[in-house]
């Protein structure tokens, strides 16, 4: 597939790393040669130095028969010109990375489509969604809803209170228990697992299961005397500390700690109709935090723009007793390192905008994606189309590529964890859990066509 990103910021970058384990043709523009630089052969992609804007550089990049033309400068009327432009030269479908959330309204979603935008980005909206929902569990380190949750994906830290600790997963997981366990982060490996591996202590484990039986999980995995959220710090007052703040759930108390005074002036205008104290002052304080309530705080969110500042600050509110800390961190060489800390919730904006662009790339019917960053692994919600190969056989003999395994599917709005013996039929949505970039490996088996058994 032909492939065009306009931008080599952090989402350009990453985008392209993750698009060129796929064999695709990419071609990277930017106007600054220093941003461009050794790129190609670090990705294998070609770069183009330009503007995203420019037409004979949308043509010498091959725009005529490009598939996709993704926007993603730090500006977004570049983004939305460049997605006009190269629609009008031949490009199939554009992205266009946004800053505006009235553009994301669903109304307006025509009046894009007609100038030539498929589709908007908004990475911060999507940033505050994946906070917001962590902070509704405050023993979760990831969750994933999949078909509006009648499945549910838990990322969860296991500490020696779990009751599920050195036996083989063939004793845990049978075809009539309530959950089914679809990877492993255990220090720096990630184990897809089979029957006889067994769960130990600071493992995180990422649990299939449905919504009636998350207390059952939080139970089993010893985190009932976690409290839930209701007091919530956040350190650093930009766009995404904003668009989770006017997201969260009424019975939440937000307090945003912020240095620039213009900026604070600026978040009670934006905030004065919520449940959120803007504070000035510096988050990694400690004086200042005690003097806020940190001790009466169930959670703490990092959120400024440099890692090292989030990491450190999450550190310093679990030392004071905070249990639930989320950091911002960008810096990809950062999240490995942060989670040997035991910081928490990782949220890095990046990956989150290119998992939905990703998911624009699979043929089959793909309605939901996420990266899954600690363990290097995407879920994917996959429709099974009539006639296509996985409805064909049952799932134990599928043939799927190692490290690919089905978690569940929802099927009549009702979530259904599957075992070997489980037999998908049309129309089913699928969870698909693939280690190492598979999904390209997966889609095949979604679509209606037959393949070579």
């Amino acid at each position: 597939m032909k492939i065009i990103i306009g931008g080599a910021g952090a989402v350009g970058t990453h985008l392209a790393h993750l698009l060129s384990h796929d064999d695709h043709d990419i071609t990277l523009i930017d106007s600054s040669e220093e941003r461009l630089a050794g790129l190609d052969s670090k990705f294998d992609i070609m770069t183009l130095p330009g503007s995203p804007t420019s037409i004979k550089a949308l043509k010498d990049a091959g725009a005529e028969n490009a598939e996709l033309f993704v926007g993603v400068t730090p500006e977004e009327s570049t983004n939305i010109n460049a997605c006009i432009i190269a629609h009008a030269i031949g490009v199939k479908k554009t992205v266009a990375r946004i800053d505006n959330y009235e553009y994301l309204a669903p109304e307006l979603e025509p009046f894009f489509k007609k100038l030539g935008i498929d589709s908007l980005i908004y990475p911060e909206v999507l940033a505050a969604k994946d906070i917001i929902n962590g902070l509704k569990m405050s023993w979760v380190r990831q969750r994933w809803d999949v078909h509006d949750g009648a499945l549910i994906l838990l990322g969860v830290k296991l500490r020696e209170t779990s009751q599920v600790l050195n036996r083989p997963l063939k004793e845990l997981c049978g075809p009539d228990d309530p959950y089914l366990v679809v990877a492993i982060k255990r220090g720096d490996d990630t184990i897809v697992p089979g029957g006889n591996d067994e769960l130990r202590n600071q493992d995180l484990v990422y649990f299939m299961t449905t919504r009636e039986y998350i207390p059952y999980i939080r139970k089993i995995a010893g985190k009932e005397h976690y409290a839930d959220v209701k007091n919530v710090i956040i350190m650093g007052g930009g766009k995404t500390a904003v668009r989770a703040a006017l997201t969260a759930p009424d019975y939440m108390n937000i307090k945003i700690i912020e240095q620039d005074a213009r900026r604070c002036e600026r978040l009670n205008q934006l905030l004065g109709n919520t449940n959120t104290m803007v504070i000035e002052g510096d988050g990694r304080d400690v004086s200042l935090l005690m003097e806020e309530g940190i001790r009466n705080v169930q959670a703490f969110v990092a959120l400024t723009t440099n890692a090292e500042t989030n990491i450190l600050a999450c550190m310093t509110a679990k030392r004071l007793g905070v249990r639930k800390t989320i950091a911002m961190v960008e810096n990809l060489d950062y999240v490995t390192m942060a989670e040997s800390l035991d910081i928490g919730t990782i949220i890095n904006k990046k990956t989150i905008a290119a998992s939905h662009i990703y998911q624009m790339l699979l043929d089959a019917d793909v309605s939901n994606m996420r990266s899954l960053m600690m363990v290097d692994s995407d879920v994917a919600e996959f429709v099974a189309a009539p006639g296509s190969p996985v409805t064909k056989k049952p799932v134990k003999a599928l043939g799927l590529p190692f490290g690919v395994t089905i978690g569940g599917i929802v099927r009549h709005d009702t979530g259904i964890l599957v075992n070997g013996n489980s037999q998908i039929e049309a129309g089913d949505s699928v969870m698909v859990f693939c280690h190492k970039h598979n999904l390209h490996k997966v889609e095949k088996f979604f679509k209606t066509r037959t393949l070579p058994w």
